[in-house]
Order: structure tokens, then sequence, then C-alpha cells
């Protein structure tokens, strides 16, 4: 390597570390975990296990923050990842709006969930066949049982609905 190419390498190197070394002053906005406002009930402890596993990181205000997650810019697409999670599907705000449970069956039959990125750094996240199908199962008995607000609203909307069809001879 000449001298002009050895000193052009070190000049980016060090403008990427500098680069590295500054973006860490950015603060990342949502990589805390707000209060648990209702939980879940679990129809089993197994469907529990296996979605604190692979879910429960981005689906819950129960995330645990692993080391790297602070730095950037890892750590703004954890929090983004996070965010997004908990905005569709939340096992620890079940008394909000939840997807329903056709959505969380075809995200983990499709493999779109749990995310592969995910799976990378967490090797325990990953499913077998077998603990797929449990976990489906399980999902559906839950959210039989237990169905998130927004879901048991619009049973009572439609519920609501129907009545006022009948009362008016509909």
């Amino acid at each position: 390597m000449t001298k002009p190419t050895r000193r052009a390498v070190l000049d980016a190197g060090s403008g990427l570390f500098a680069l590295i070394v500054v973006i860490q002053l950015v603060p990342v906005v949502g990589t805390g975990n707000p209060p648990v406002s209702r939980e879940i009930a679990w129809d089993s402890p197994e469907t529990m296990g296996i979605a604190q596993r692979a879910c429960l990181d981005c689906h819950s205000n129960e995330t645990v923050w692993p080391a790297y997650a602070r730095v950037a810019p890892i750590s703004w697409l954890i929090a983004k990842d996070v965010q997004e999670g908990r905005e569709h599907l939340n096992f620890s705000e079940w008394d909000g709006p939840n997807e329903d449970v056709d959505a969380v069956v075809d995200m983990v039959e499709s493999g779109e969930m749990p995310m592969r990125r995910y799976v990378l750094m967490h090797r325990d996240a990953t499913l077998t066949e077998r603990e797929i199908t449990t976990f489906i199962q399980g999902m559906r008995e839950t959210f039989a049982a237990d169905p998130p607000a927004e879901a048991a609203h619009a049973d009572d909307d439609h519920a609501d609905d129907e009545h006022d069809e009948l009362t008016r001879g509909g």
C-alpha cells in the first residue's frame, strides 16, 4: 500500500469512528417500559412460555433491553421495532386496541413473526413446527377466553347493531 492510500484509509477510519461516537449523542426515544395496564390471561403456561421467548420483547411493556440496544444505530432499529410491535399487539395493554387472533396467526404461520433479525440475536426465539402449532392453538384459546378490549368492543357493537335491527323490525 502506498503512503497516500494508507493515509486515505486512516482518514476514512478516523472519520467513521468520529461519526459513530457522535451518533451516540442522538437520544433514542421509546427504550423504556411503560407500566403494565392489563396483562393477557394466557390459556396455558406453554403458550405463555413460547410468547416470552419469541414475542414479548417487542409485544409487551416488559421488554428486556440488551446492552447493544443502547448503541446507535442499532438502538434506533430496536426502538422502532418495539414501538411498532407494541402498537399492533401489546400483551401488557390488553385493555387497549390490539390485533385480532387471525392477524397474529397469519403473521406466525407466514414466518413473519418472530422477525428474522430478532431471531438472529435471540436463537431461543426460533420456533419449531410443533411450537408454532402449539402457539397458534394456544393463541386461539387465549383470545377466545380473554379477547382484547378492541375485539370485545367490536363484538359488543355488532351485538348492538343486531339488537337495533331487531327492535326496528329488520
